[in-house]
């Protein structure tokens, strides 16, 4: 099947390329000294269930793990933990996705974002394939195209304008910034920061850490990284040996578990899926210690029914999922001396500073539905 290439829209001819979330040159650091504790941010993946070791496939669309997203928020309740839902188009096109959604919704337990897969996304256009499964690999009109359906099918169906974006499988492209501009984005969380994606045809963010930045030298959208780092004795070391450690061909031989058992160098996401509890303390000690002060804990929805996911085979380790959530949270909120807030929270409160203007982060009212 060939290569789907159409012409030039007039609307992404005109949009300016001014911004971009892999480049340091248009990158701005903003100050975070003013945070007096460190936050932690919920930002989950919120999608369709499919098998993970098979191709990807437009007629994987259950999304009826959504009813059992209320055994985390009975963790969430415990921490005041408002979790951002972000979306993809199964979930919100589909009455089963969508109405667990509007009920937290009404009673302000969430916020919600977008997160875009390609594949199962209109218009379909597209071959399907591992490396168009990234929507920055699309040509720039599709990406687009596919960006638009569902930022409005969210605001239409849900009743709010989203304003935080996550890539599906972390794929941003070279112009996705832009195009987030364009749609009234404030906030990127596509960055799993210190990570390679490129053996699968997905982004590098090696040289990435998980401070956020503004992707533009106006200020207006601000990347909020996954949380990860490289941790351990070595973890110092050049960028060169980092990539060299976590490559592929290191991977096969076993090189990163070596590393990490003699706790030179381990490379650890904040996410109950594949990372123990004791890992995940390890990192948040890490990264405090070294003066971070904004944290992303992110998971994929369908991992809240058992045989979903990889991580989630059965009820036993479901309970554990669970487990790490309330150990995590109570970890940082009493050891790490930190507390659980919104996207909204960090990107007002640096805003605040850039622009001297008055904080408001609360999660906004639904826009009444038609």
């Amino acid at each position: 099947m060939a290569t789907y290439r159409p012409a030039l829209t007039d609307e992404t001819s005109q949009i300016p390329s001014s911004s971009s979330i892999l480049s340091p040159r248009s990158r701005v650091q903003p100050t975070l000294e003013h945070f007096d504790k460190p936050l932690l941010l919920t930002m989950l993946d919120t999608e369709e269930s499919f098998d993970w070791d098979k191709p990807f496939t437009r007629s994987a669309t259950d999304v009826t793990s959504m009813v059992s997203q209320v055994k985390a928020h009975r963790v969430f309740e415990r921490y005041g933990v408002v979790p951002t839902y972000l979306v993809d188009y199964p979930v919100v096109s589909q009455d089963a996705g969508r109405a667990p959604l509007l009920d937290m919704l009404r009673d302000r337990l969430c916020d919600v974002g977008t997160h875009l897969h390609p594949w199962v996304t209109p218009p379909f256009l597209e071959e399907v394939n591992n490396r168009n499964s990234y929507p920055g690999n699309l040509p720039l009109e599709l990406e687009f195209a596919k960006l638009q359906t569902l930022t409005g099918t969210i605001e239409d169906l849900l009743g709010l304008r989203p304003q935080v974006y996550r890539a599906g499988r972390y794929g941003v492209g070279p112009r996705t910034g832009d195009l987030l501009r364009h749609l009234g984005y404030l906030v990127d969380s596509s960055v799993m920061a210190n990570w390679d994606f490129t053996a699968q045809d997905g982004p590098d963010f090696t040289a990435i850490s998980a401070e956020p930045y503004w992707i533009d030298q106006d200020r207006s959208i601000l990347e909020i990284p996954c949380t990860a780092a490289v941790v351990g004795s070595a973890a110092w070391s050049p960028e060169l040996v980092h990539r060299a450690v976590f490559s592929p061909t290191s991977k096969r031989l076993g090189i990163p578990s070596v590393t990490a058992r003699l706790r030179l160098m381990e490379r650890i996401r904040l996410t109950p899926e594949g990372i123990t509890v004791t890992e995940g303390k390890r990192l948040l000690r890490y990264m405090h210690a070294r003066g971070h002060k904004v944290f992303v804990l992110t998971y994929h929805t369908p991992s809240l029914v058992p045989g979903n996911t990889p991580y989630v085979r059965s009820t036993e380790d479901l309970a554990r999922f669970l487990r790490w959530l309330d150990e995590i949270y109570d970890f940082f909120t009493t050891e790490i001396c930190g507390r659980c807030a919104t996207w909204r929270d960090v990107h007002a409160a640096i805003t605040d500073v850039a622009q001297s203007r008055p904080t408001t982060a609360a999660v906004p009212e639904p826009l009444p539905l038609a």
